[in-house]
């Protein structure tokens, strides 16, 4: 949200014809919830396709705990914003395995996944799950005035392709975003 209440998810879905789902990155029960600033962050996920259902789950580490579940058409989508701490971070990767396993068809985990240590720390996550990394060539996304790290991610199961991946330069967060197109195969 910003300052003048109004919701940067809702007006940049609307204004592209997006399906959207926001929420608060933090547990109903933390402390940021009470916070005047942190208790308007949040986490959005904006589709060119409909939303057919999504859910919220919470890591039981972590001070940012949510992980939105947006199932589309032919695709079940997780968004992520994982822990600054290294336990943390793999405690919630492990959290975040159990939830993809259970999904049939075709899975993307996309969100910050905060790898301070470098993308190996992702290699056993993606091992377990049989993910891929979209941005094929490990560009930086962070931060976004001068990218020198890849923080950010877009994984997805080997069925989906991807047939386009971009990252604008652009300056509406300390992360420049990424934009990923896939087709699905067989």
């Amino acid at each position: 949200r910003t300052d003048n209440h109004l919701c940067q998810a809702s007006t940049i879905a609307s204004e592209l014809g997006f399906s959207y789902v926001v929420e608060s990155k933090y547990g109903t029960r933390s402390v940021a919830q009470k916070m005047p600033i942190l208790n308007k962050q949040g986490n959005a996920l904006l589709s060119k396709k409909e939303i057919l259902s999504h859910r919220f789950h919470y890591f039981n580490e972590g001070i940012k705990r949510l992980v939105i579940e947006a199932r589309l058409a032919e695709v079940t989508v997780f968004l992520v914003h994982l822990s600054l701490m290294f336990r943390k971070r793999h405690y919630q990767l492990e959290h975040l395995y159990k939830l993809i396993r259970n999904v049939q068809g075709p899975v993307i985990v996309a969100g910050d996944f905060n790898v301070l240590w470098g993308n190996r720390e992702l290699e056993l996550f993606l091992a377990a799950t049989g993910l891929q990394n979209a941005n094929g060539k490990g560009s930086p996304s962070h931060p976004s005035r001068s990218p020198k790290r890849q923080l950010d991610f877009i994984l997805h199961s080997p069925e989906l392709e991807v047939s386009d991946f971009q990252i604008p330069s652009v300056r509406y967060s300390d992360h420049a975003p990424l934009v990923c197109d896939f087709t699905l195969h067989g």
